[in-house]
């Protein structure tokens, strides 16, 4: 079966890890900035920039929005819905093996423990009041 574009699924766009720097970056404080902007947080060429945002926008990851002169990207939330709906059905096995990691540590945690005796509970012998 073809793959499809990856200007067309958001899946493919968000692929390419330059793609998902972009991504985290665009949506920082307000979430609405333009290239020039985006050019000195991630500190590449604009043609480069200027080249993802335009596959994140066909994906429908981005949307762009005319401000005077400047063109100012956004986040398209809606669109990474889909995304984060399917690895959210992936979150019972994240959750299961963090909870057998959490039963190991204090299996382990229990039997490395000293045991503890009565004398071993007592104060330290400058608390004690005699």
């Amino acid at each position: 079966m073809p793959r499809a574009p990856t200007t067309l699924d958001p899946f493919n766009a968000l692929g390419e890890p330059r793609r998902r720097a972009l991504l985290e970056t665009l949506a920082l404080g307000t979430g609405q900035h333009d290239v020039t902007w985006l050019v000195d947080r991630l500190a590449w060429p604009q043609p480069q920039i200027s080249k993802h945002l335009g596959v994140l926008r066909t994906a429908g990851l981005v949307s762009a929005e005319k401000q005077g002169r400047r063109r100012v990207y956004s986040v398209n939330p809606q669109s990474l819905r889909t995304v984060f709906e399917w690895v959210g059905s992936f979150e019972r096995l994240w959750t299961h093996q963090l909870d057998r990691i959490k039963q190991r540590a204090e299996r382990l945690q229990r039997a490395t423990e000293p045991a503890r005796t009565p004398q071993s509970r007592k104060a330290p012998a400058h608390d004690r009041h005699h």
